[in-house]
């Protein structure tokens, strides 16, 4: 019997462990791009920045402003800080992102996705609940293979 793969994939998760060097905290855009990166959010090598200014964006007013912005907020601020963005490439993005676990939204407004606890403004409770979020659903799926296969190999 051949299993169709695909069918079985929920969803895929890419974190990468990067070095950070000097000149990845040399500046602003370059930690972002870091962190881009580091999230799956772009692929090494990419030279297209309207996904990190999407995620400037999110983070600025998550850190910063304590708020959850609207589609028009959000093309302000990147408009501002980076290039004017069009809103369907906007509306991408953070749709890949939503996918991706990272943003949530409602009514109209967008945010990183809410820490199981804590502040939404903790980045430490964030990264935690973000990534165990990911990987434990995983985790458990693995280990429960693993047993059925171990009790089979008797």
């Amino acid at each position: 019997m051949e299993i169709n793969e695909s069918k079985l994939i929920i969803n895929e998760l890419t974190l990468r462990d990067l070095h950070i060097t000097n000149d990845v905290t040399e500046t602003r855009r370059s930690i972002l791009r870091w962190l881009s990166l580091a999230l799956g959010i772009i692929s090494p090598g990419e030279s297209r920045l309207s996904a990190v200014s999407v995620l400037d964006a999110i983070l600025y007013y998550q850190f910063q402003e304590h708020k959850d912005p609207n589609v028009a907020e959000l093309s302000q601020y990147i408009s501002s800080a980076w290039n004017p963005i069009n809103e369907k490439t906007l509306r991408y993005h953070l749709l890949q992102m939503k996918h991706a676990g990272i943003v949530e939204n409602a009514k109209g407004k967008y945010s990183l996705r809410k820490p199981d606890t804590g502040e939404p403004s903790d980045v430490g409770q964030w990264v935690s609940s973000y990534i165990d979020s990911r990987v434990n659903p995983i985790k458990g799926k693995l280990s429960s293979v693993l047993a059925e296969l171990k009790s089979r190999q008797l």
